[in-house]
């Protein structure tokens, strides 16, 4: 190790990760754990507000008042509707939805912001332009009509698993919003609310055709599956009572075997409220044990703050855990480390051991063995937080292996037959499915990613896997082909290519390919061309778009700006003049409590659809970047050593 001096540059450094480890460690809860907000977009509160009103619960006139000043805070000043994200473009199913809810908490239409509101949905083509779960929504409250709404007839959880419209071809966030979905359609109940609030003044009374959100339709399906629509709405109401209610009896029977406790069906907020609306139309009681756990699951994903509250999509504490837990083991410091340690003691009860979850029905052989992204949800663990947390384990030391070798083998299990891994399962690739006239989301299946890939490469390098082997060199020649012409990678989860191209480098550097290889070079000179003129790294939710290529420039971000020089320092660019930009970025912006504060999105859902802003990601990937900077400033080596 090269001998401090006063002048050491990277005393100003060490300053800035001291200040930023002692604020991260400040977050952590006693337990050991730590979790923070996570925020998507108007759509999740407004359909909280128009929950508690659909089930006519009594009017919480304060909590109602909270989340008014939050929709109208984030309506925008410009196109005068709602975004997907901070700073987007106007978005007509969010609009409505955020339009809806403040009517329903009683702002007037005529109010400035309302009408607004409304001139800018009305431009946008109306109600009649909302996707589909948006058109679900307006119909439940008599607020629309249900002919706009593809048929998807409970009668579909009977089918046998070979027919080609099947749940288990679906993504497991597909599969727990619409099963409790698929018994409102049928049953097609009206909302209880006492107001009978409508928004007609927001339909245009011309037809409207919206469009698909998909990547890539094909026609031929797409016609296949809209003339399979209208022979179901022809025979609507044909259906033979006693399979009705057989399918209805399924469908039941699969929420509850799946209720997660008071984490909520699949521990997402779109089917948690699904699952309570269809208690409530089957008559179960306000206080049944199903309905009143189902709704207690709604209730904990508020954030409730003095002037506003806003409801979270879900909770992200393994995902944040797991991440924290690597900053600190980056810092490297005994305090440090002892934190690290207190939130690995913290993980390890969470993995799941004894649940055969959806995953299974394609690889029954598998035992389980991975962590779920939230507090509970046994059914769904996922791929990437398995491996966050198999690799934290292993850089932490643990002497006990066996929940890292549980959560090997279950990650190992679900290699796709590509080569890829996918967040929830394998082999879930049947892509004509994104164009059911229901999937007008065109996030209808979990696919193998780059960024999940890299993360279990990463995961199996660093344990000791051989590049060779029949698995990883699968895996990575499938991150070869997935490379885009310009180096970069796609990020499913994160925003976007600054994203994936972070985690595969990780990957790479930690399956020993260095900066010489092509793949890696490439990569490298990609992260250093979109470099913003300020040092730092930005991108939009924008990259996302159809109608764009690439990369979007934004401004800088401290988790983007952290997530490139991870990838740099991974590429052996530590000494580069784009990393010392990034690091200079970095240390300018810290704020006074320590972190990194960042409004811009930089969390992936669905892309088009839905995306996240982490609260936690400025907070410690910026640690995480800067202490392995310094670390490997400090070091005779330049090998980052492990794969994230």
């Amino acid at each position: 190790m090269i001998t401090e001096t006063l002048t050491d540059p990277l005393l100003a450094v060490d300053a800035v990760v001291a200040r930023a480890t002692s604020a991260l460690a400040d977050a952590q809860k006693s337990d050991g754990h730590w979790v923070f907000e996570l925020e998507a977009d108007c759509t999740i509160p407004a359909e909280y507000v128009l929950l508690r009103h659909y089930l006519g619960e009594p009017v919480d006139s304060v909590l109602e008042a909270k989340i008014a000043r939050y929709l109208r805070r984030i309506q925008s000043a410009e196109h005068h509707g709602w975004s997907l994200y901070h700073a987007g473009g106007f978005d007509v199913s969010a609009s409505v939805k955020a339009y809806y809810a403040l009517k329903m908490i009683g702002d007037a239409p005529d109010a400035p912001h309302m009408a607004r509101a409304r001139a800018a949905i009305l431009a946008a083509g109306g109600a009649a332009a909302s996707n589909v779960f948006t058109r679900i929504q307006l119909a439940l409250f008599g607020a629309g009509p249900w002919s706009v709404v593809p048929t998807m007839p409970p009668e579909l959880i009977l089918l046998p698993r070979w027919f080609p419209i099947h749940l288990s071809r679906m993504s497991y966030w597909a599969r727990t919003v619409v099963v409790p979905l698929l018994v409102l359609c049928a049953a097609r109940p009206l909302a209880r609310n006492a107001k009978g609030v409508k928004v007609d003044e927001l339909y245009t009374g011309k037809p409207v055709r919206p469009g698909t959100k998909a990547a890539d339709p094909k026609w031929v399906w797409t016609l296949g599956f809209n003339a399979l629509d209208r022979v179901l709405k022809v025979g609507d109401g044909l259906w033979p009572a006693r399979l009705r209610k057989r399918a209805i009896d399924r469908c039941v029977h699969w929420v509850t075997e799946r209720l997660n406790g008071e984490d909520g069906l699949g521990a997402i907020y779109p089917a948690m409220a699904n699952s309570v609306m269809m208690f409530d139309y089957l008559g179960y009681a306000e206080d049944h044990p199903h309905r009143a756990i189902a709704r207690k699951s709604v209730e904990n994903l508020l954030v409730i703050k003095d002037d506003e509250a806003y409801c979270q999509p879900c909770v992200s504490p393994v995902w944040d855990t797991a991440l924290a837990a690597h900053a600190m083991l980056e810092v490297g410091t005994p305090d440090a480390i002892e934190r690290a340690e207190a939130a690995i003691d913290w993980l390890k009860p969470r993995q799941v051991l004894d649940v055969a979850g959806d995953w299974a029905e394609v690889k029954p052989g598998v035992r389980p063995g991975g962590w779920a992204f939230q507090y509970n949800n046994d059914h769904y663990p996922d791929l990437d937080d398995t491996a966050v947390v198999v690799m934290a384990m292993d850089r932490a030391g643990t002497h006990n292996r066996e929940p890292i070798d549980r959560g090997v083998e279950w990650t190992v299990g679900l290699q796709s037959r590509d080569g890829g891994w996918g967040a929830f399962d394998a082999d879930n690739t049947h892509h004509y499915l994104n164009n059911l006239p229901f999937a007008d989301h065109g996030a209808l299946l979990d696919p193998p990613t780059a960024d999940v890939s890299a993360r279990c490469v990463s995961m199996l390098a660093q344990l000791g896997e051989s590049a060779d082997s029949p698995r990883m060199a699968a895996a990575l020649d499938w991150l070869r082909r997935e490379q885009e012409p310009d180096g970069s990678w796609f990020g499913r989860w994160g925003v976007n290519y600054v994203y994936g191209t972070w985690s595969v480098l990780c990957a790479l550097n930690a399956a020993g390919l260095d900066g010489q290889d092509p793949m890696v070079a490439r990569a490298r000179d990609w992260l250093v061309a979109i470099q913003n003129p300020d040092g730092g790294w930005g991108e939009s939710c924008d990259s996302y778009d159809l109608a764009r290529t690439g990369h979007v420039p934004a401004p800088s971000t401290a988790s983007q700006t952290a997530w490139a020089l991870l990838g740099l320092m991974a590429a052996g660019e530590v000494d580069s003049a784009a990393v010392e930009r990034g690091v200079a970025w970095l240390a300018a912006h810290q704020a006074e409590d320590g972190l990194w504060g960042q409004e811009f999105y930089t969390g992936g859902g669905f892309p088009r659809v839905f995306y996240l802003r982490y609260h936690g990601y400025p907070k410690y990937f910026p640690v995480w970047a800067l202490a392995r900077y310094r670390n490997l400033k400090r070091s005779n080596s330049r090998h980052v050593g492990f794969g994230m």
